[in-house]
């Protein structure tokens, strides 16, 4: 078998030839290694990022993970074209090739594991036919690994424990970071960690391991911790989650697949920035009748807090919105006593008047946590929730955002797709809130616009350490969390102080420049951004006039520099404009040199902060060549526009 095993070893490249995929059987066990091909002084050499690591998996009905034999395989090609204004590129034009291989187990059992094989990325995903008679199939568990050279380091967050936290809410996916940690630290409690999860090789290069395309046919998964020969595996759910509402396993029908994983290598941390692997893979699930128009909103709660909802904060936030130009205004949780199912018509018609739309909070249950803030108990019963939506589109409502998920079981999977396509059948786009990561659910899912799973904004007006942590945080986002799927952060505070008048609470350390940043720094179709009606008069012209044009949806996105923790210097393009933008988590000033392409030769608007730290507006004259040195101060920021 062993012998036959190592024959059977292909090789798969990407089409610009530098990425390789290498499959076979040794020992009746299949496996995969990933890497690329470098140019060097003694020729070309082979860059291995992931080393033999496991395929497979245990099944209810067979075993498909060992004394396997390769039956055939078949190679292809794949031309990947899509548009998706809610994405980091708005349109997708590349070709993949693709690799399949057929595998049988000793009861003659068959499983196909495919590939698709991009420049710079690898995704595959396991097919069972139907066996036999068997129509439905229960996933055990994967056998699926990723086994790294042994200089790697991490950047993960770890995944919690289930029904802890307040209100017995996590997992909420709101974890920290450790940047640059070694792979003998165990995770924080014991259960692995959270896609996505990031990895550097040595001087090799990175490598990005996250998922795909998890519906209702599956449950959300994330990596092991580390085992014996630096070896991280799939990890389905804990039994505890959802307070141990539903199977940890998976089941779907057959003939079925499972989710894609996907591995993005990079010789630098370019191609992890710019992937779009996980939506190259997937396909939409419905088509709409709906135009979405996506946008920018205020939201009183971040700053304000649960005091705030009732109706006259609510318009005073509808005429803040007004007054900036944005297309919406958040009102979040408490609404439905505070304010009242009937006086929300005339909120709304009163918003429509002032050219703003409404997005509602919502709970997404009453029996899964300890949750007391309403509306609870209508989004997970069908009857309730479609009486709800059919409500909500009556009076004008654009949207909602669901909150307190806690949980990745395929029963938790199944709720989002059935809010969003319920949702969808009333003209609603959906934000999720203490939820899992998205899983190319900006083209599955039409009128999907964002999932905060992550230690967003809230946390800095909760506690002084996430404000002291920020620049750090905002430094890891763009590399993981966000590379992968719409983030709903909620950021870019122009208060000083993290409270209601900008005179107590916790302390921002960054600038105002730095603030302005992470508007083009982080994406999400619908930004909810932290601002408030004081900032109008408390904060420079020159910040608010910048806030009233930003724009949240992108037509391409390019890295430019940085290293996770440290610094990152990002530019998107919206038509024929871009916007470049540079932050620095460090405690010193950082000199950059810059090669900015998009900018050669002209003069573009430079926003920066001054001596004080104060935001200053003014120009920048870039070569012929596209050379420019910048300085970025401590937890500071820079912003150039042409």
């Amino acid at each position: 078998m062993a012998a036959a095993a190592q024959q059977d070893e292909k090789t798969v490249t990407s089409p610009d030839g530098v990425t390789f995929l290498k499959v076979g059987l040794k020992d009746g066990r299949a496996y995969y290694k990933v890497g690329y091909y470098a140019d060097g002084k003694e020729g070309r050499k082979e860059v291995t990022m992931l080393e033999e690591s496991p395929l497979g998996l245990v099944a209810n009905i067979g075993d498909f993970s060992r004394d396997l034999v390769w039956v055939k395989e078949q190679t292809g090609t794949r031309d990947i074209r899509y548009d998706l204004e809610r994405s980091k590129a708005s349109r997708v034009d590349k070709k993949a090739n693709t690799f399949t291989v057929r595998l049988a187990n000793a009861k003659k059992q068959e499983m196909e594991v495919e590939f698709v094989v991009e420049d710079h990325n690898v995704a595959f995903r396991y097919f069972l036919p139907k066996q036999g008679g068997t129509g439905s199939v229960r996933v055990m568990n994967e056998t699926t690994g990723f086994r790294f050279p042994g200089k790697t380091t991490t950047f993960l967050t770890p995944q919690s424990d289930a029904m802890i936290g307040w209100k017995r809410t996590k997992p909420s996916y709101e974890e920290e970071y450790k940047a640059d940690a070694p792979m003998s630290d165990r995770s924080q409690y014991g259960h692995g960690y959270t896609f996505p999860c990031l990895f550097r090789i040595g001087d090799d290069g990175w490598v990005l391991v996250s998922e795909t395309g998890v519906d209702s046919r599956y449950c959300g998964s994330r990596l092991s911790d580390v085992s014996e020969g630096n070896l991280y595996t799939v990890a389905f759910p804990m039994a505890a989650e959802n307070n141990g509402n539903g199977t940890s396993a998976p089941a779907f029908a057959l003939p079925g697949a499972t989710p894609w994983r996907t591995i993005t290598v990079g010789e630098t941390l370019k191609p992890i920035v710019e992937t779009t692997v996980i939506w190259d893979v997937v396909r939409p699930l419905y088509e709409t009748t709906h135009d979405y128009r996506f946008g920018r909103g205020t939201w009183s709660w971040i700053l304000w807090q649960d005091g705030s909802i009732n109706y006259d904060d609510q318009v005073r936030y509808i005429d803040f919105a007004a007054a900036m130009g944005y297309e919406y205004a958040l009102i979040d949780n408490w609404w439905d006593t505070r304010i009242g199912h009937q006086r929300m018509k005339s909120l709304v018609e009163y918003a429509r008047d002032k050219g703003v739309e409404l997005f509602l909070w919502y709970s997404s249950s009453g029996y899964w946590n300890d949750i007391e803030q309403g509306p609870v108990n209508r989004m997970d019963n069908a009857i309730i929730r479609k009486r709800e939506m059919k409500w909500l589109q009556s009076l004008g409502v654009k949207g909602i955002k669901v909150d307190f998920f806690g949980g990745d079981k395929q029963e938790t999977m199944r709720l989002y797709e059935d809010i969003l396509s319920d949702a969808d059948d009333h003209g609603l786009m959906v934000i999720f809130h203490g939820c899992t990561l998205p899983r190319g659910w900006e083209r599955m899912y039409p009128n999907y616009v964002g999932s905060e799973a992550v230690l967003a904004s809230e946390n800095m007006v909760f506690n002084q350490h996430f404000c002291d942590e920020e620049a750090f945080n905002t430094c890891l986002h763009p590399f993981i969390r966000n590379t992968v799927g719409s983030m709903e952060f909620g950021g870019c505070f122009l208060n000083k102080r993290l409270n209601r008048n900008n005179d107590g609470g916790t302390t921002r350390r960054t600038t105002d420049v730095f603030q302005l940043a992470t508007t083009v720094l982080f994406q999400n179709p619908v930004q909810n951004f932290a601002l408030a009606p004081n900032n109008l008069k408390d904060v420079p012209a020159v910040c608010m006039d910048f806030m009233k044009r930003v724009p949240t949806t992108w037509d391409e996105t390019r890295f430019v520099d940085g290293y996770p923790g440290k610094y990152v210097v990002l530019a998107r393009r919206q038509g024929d404009t871009w916007y470049l933008v540079a932050v620095n988590a460090g405690k010193e000033p950082l000199k950059l040199k810059l090669d900015l392409e998009m900018f050669a030769g002209k003069t573009v608007a430079l926003y920066k902060d001054d001596k004080k730290g104060e935001p200053e507006l003014t120009s920048l004259k870039v070569k012929e060549n596209g050379k420019v040195q910048l300085e970025i101060r401590p937890q500071g920021g820079i912003l150039c526009i042409k």
